[in-house]
């Protein structure tokens, strides 16, 4: 039998067929570089020089959909704690994490079997609300208006877990809110145009831990998505494996860069935009030595909130809409389903709301 990292399920062992992604997505071991994701320097924000920051994030914005950036604010002492804390609780055994298991009812917590596209990723996470409780919808059925609330499942070790997080989460916030006022400026938006959408946000972070793959040609750590959200604020360690697909259909290695955060432009900007930006296809390869650990801040807006193209963003002549409205909290509360176990069919994308 094929070794596996200690204190992981006993399910990636080797791997399961449920692991095994179609041959036409599997990764190639052997990588062509097609260029360096841009940085993006926010200590113009302090500098005076926010118009050519504004400038930047634009170019960024439509050629890529994804950017690191440094010098950001957020305390380094407190995301090497986060980090710790991190590795500490997936250090356990599984039957300690699973004491925080998620399930249908309550998508915050535990899971070690999370689908991507209907196949399952080689990771296992712990997500953790940054509003306690979040408020969603308690189905996708638009005629039900029942609300459901998610509850943090919080460990009990590490002991001082919970602060960190709350701690990192703050720190989090803070610099998602930064990245959106220059988002919306780069749109021709005021600062602040987006910020009513985030009143009672959705948003959560996410601790991903990826054990040493027994056949990484096979599975992949997360299959290639889009992130449905509006922003992503994503620390990595130094280990890599992240990939972002450009324009021209390669696939980009993201490397990591000490003490920088990378930011992906999600689904809800895709479509505030009216396509004028395009949420990053990305990925992550699995590797067949080294266990790597993530944390993605998913920036959401409210349950109640209607996503669609911005007024002052479209013409009916010129730039029509391109999209229809949909309710983020019915799109939520169908993709925690498509998230949780294997479908018959697609989970929910925002192509499907597309005008044809």
């Amino acid at each position: 039998m094929l070794s596996r990292a200690p204190n992981t399920p006993a399910a990636m062992a080797e791997i399961d067929p449920t692991f095994i992604q179609p041959l036409e997505h599997r990764p190639k071991l052997t990588f062509t570089d097609s260029g360096e994701i841009p940085v993006v320097d926010l200590s113009a924000l302090e500098n005076g020089a926010i118009d050519l920051l504004v400038t930047g994030i634009c170019k960024t914005c439509e050629e890529w959909g994804i950017f690191q950036v440094i010098n950001h604010g957020v305390p380094l002492d407190l995301v090497r704690r986060m980090e710790t804390a991190m590795k500490q609780f997936f250090d356990q055994s599984t039957d300690e994490k699973r004491k925080v298991k998620r399930d249908e009812t309550n998508a915050m917590g535990y899971h070690d079997s999370e689908h991507t596209k209907n196949v399952r990723d080689w990771k296992e996470v712990l997500d953790i609300a940054v509003e306690d409780p979040i408020v969603i919808s308690a189905s996708p059925d638009p005629q039900d208006n029942e609300l459901r609330k998610y509850y943090n499942k919080w460990p009990e070790y590490p002991p001082d877990f919970r602060k960190i997080c709350k701690e990192y989460a703050g720190e989090m916030e803070k610099l998602a809110y930064k990245l959106l006022e220059l988002v919306s400026l780069s749109l021709g938006l005021a600062g602040d145009r987006l910020n009513e959408f985030f009143e009672g946000q959705t948003s959560f972070i996410r601790l991903n831990h990826y054990p040493p793959c027994p056949s990484p040609e096979l599975a992949l750590g997360v299959g290639r998505h889009k992130d449905a959200e509006a922003l992503t604020i994503l620390f990595q360690d130094g280990v890599g494996g992240l990939e972002a697909m450009r324009k021209n259909g390669e696939w980009v290695a993201v490397k990591p860069i000490p003490n920088a955060f990378v930011i992906n432009i999600g689904d809800i900007i895709q479509v505030w935009s009216n396509d004028k930006y395009e949420s990053v296809e990305h990925r992550v390869v699995a590797n067949g030595e080294k266990e790597r650990f993530s944390i993605p801040f998913l920036f959401s807006p409210a349950h109640h909130v209607n996503v669609k193209p911005l007024e002052e963003l479209t013409d009916e002549l010129k730039n029509p809409p391109k999209f229809k409205d949909y309710n983020w909290g019915k799109f939520m509360a169908t993709r925690n389903r498509s998230d949780f176990k294997k479908q018959a069919v697609e989970n929910i994308q925002i192509h499907h709301f597309r005008v044809s």
